[in-house]
């Protein structure tokens, strides 16, 4: 995909926006490929915490800081620099493929741990290889298609999180069951390798801000100091409100999503298996439908209001808040008898909690790409996936367990039930952060 140049009357060159080809949507596929996998081999975790956490004989707490906070410092603190990287012009494409390659044999290093420290070793190397995979993939398919269809063009690539929640449930939870919480990490590593070569051999990097008004992408062409550049991000009208919502709705969303397949297993006496197919499916599956609704519905109304890119995300909060606390609270004795399997009638909150709860990320993240100027959108993603995986990967595996083994240590069973509906309650400051970025934002647009 390359612009063409043209001469104008007056002997100025005019570069013609590039056509969306066949190349841009394989291109787009295999970002979304990559972070699928991405987010299997940071979220398969959650499938095997009680076989790991009984292996190794570790508590919730230990098992949320690994699951958690290890991964998520080193994450967050790695994805400015190589966000930084892909504004200053170092090539995307290889910057992707490069981190994928490792990533994915880290994960399968976790399946080769003999002792904890290594499994946190392991973990923490995986968040290394991640940190140089979400920024550039934002900034780079937002070079692939026009600012109309930037929101639809991301929704597919942040299909990932959904698809990959899908895969790791249910295919990880039967492996586990199966063949070991151990060869799950090594069927999952496997494929990002190969994905890797892919993308390196098949795609190239389509150049910055091919779409973007001249005035606009001239402004920055002077580069400015890192220091300078995250200042003037941060200034931008807006983008602060947007990354406190987001950091809070992660910190609630990672809680609940690494957290529920042991509840399941804890507090409706299911296998891993079961609990992966049924998590999997509710969560993954309506998940998925609920980010490209939220994008199509998104990309029209913005077009009579663009406080619409915000408004659809805070929507999404309220509605799903109350449907993840029914997930917790509903009895668990109310099921359907499915053959041998017994569904419970919770299990409906949680498809209703994953399709509302997944309009926020795909929109915050082209909210934030519509608010930063092409050699900005690499580290305003850098900054904001900063505040969705410190807050929300690290501390909220963490803040769930170490809750869940305070209130297991007053109530009982039901300790991780609690934790759960105190984690997820958070929304409700989340909401309020979208509502105070409503205004800043439709001025900047």
């Amino acid at each position: 995909m390359n612009p063409t140049t043209n001469t104008s009357s007056a002997g100025t060159q005019i570069t013609s926006p590039p056509a969306v080809t066949w190349r841009t949507h394989t291109t787009l596929v295999l970002l979304a490929l990559v972070y699928v996998f991405s987010f299997i081999d940071r979220n398969v975790i959650a499938i095997v915490m009680e076989p790991i956490k009984q292996e190794f004989g570790a508590s919730d707490t230990m098992m949320g800081l690994m699951s958690g906070l290890a991964f998520a410092v080193l994450y967050a603190g790695l994805s400015l620099p190589l966000g930084r990287m892909a504004d200053r012009g170092v090539n995307r494409r290889n910057i992707i493929a490069t981190c994928c390659g490792l990533w994915s044999l880290a994960t399968m290093a976790c399946g080769m741990a003999q002792q904890f420290w290594q499994l946190m070793l392991s973990r923490m190397t995986v968040a290394v290889g991640e940190a140089g995979g979400m920024a550039p993939s934002v900034s780079m398919v937002s070079d692939l298609y026009p600012p109309q269809r930037r929101s639809l063009a991301i929704s597919i690539m942040m299909l990932g999180p959904h698809i990959g929640l899908l895969a790791a449930m249910v295919a990880g939870g039967w492996i586990a069951q199966e063949y070991g919480w151990r060869t799950v990490f090594l069927w999952f590593g496997a494929p990002g390798v190969v994905l890797a070569l892919l993308l390196f051999l098949f795609t190239r990097d389509p150049g910055r801000g091919v779409y973007d008004q001249k005035a606009a992408t001239l402004a920055d062409e002077k580069q400015a100091s890192f220091f300078s550049q995250f200042s003037e991000i941060m200034q931008v009208k807006g983008f602060l409100y947007v990354c406190m919502a987001c950091a809070i709705a992660g910190l609630a969303g990672y809680g609940y999503g690494i957290w529920a397949p042991t509840f399941m297993v804890r507090s409706f006496d299911m296998t891993l298996a079961q609990a992966g197919l049924m998590f999997g499916i509710a969560s993954g599956l309506f998940a998925a439908v609920g980010s490209i609704m939220s994008a199509v519905y998104c990309d029209r109304l913005t077009r009579i209001d663009s406080r619409w890119q915000i408004r659809l995300p805070l929507i999404g909060i309220l509605i799903s808040l109350p449907l993840g606390i029914g997930f917790m609270l509903w009895p668990a004795d109310a099921y359907w008898q499915v053959g041998e399997l017994k569904v419970p009638h919770a299990i409906l909150f949680a498809a209703g909690f994953s399709f509302f709860n997944s309009w926020w990320p795909t929109l915050s993240y082209a909210a934030v790409s519509h608010l930063m100027t092409s050699r900005q959108r690499a580290t305003g993603a850098a900054i904001l996936n900063l505040f969705v995986t410190l807050f929300g990967a690290g501390l909220g595996p963490l803040i769930a367990g170490s809750l869940s083994d305070i209130f297991t240590s007053l109530m009982g069973s039901d300790g991780l039930r609690y934790a759960l509906v105190m984690t997820l309650t958070l929304l409700v400051f989340s909401a309020f952060f979208y509502v105070q970025a409503l205004t800043p934002y439709k001025e900047r647009m």
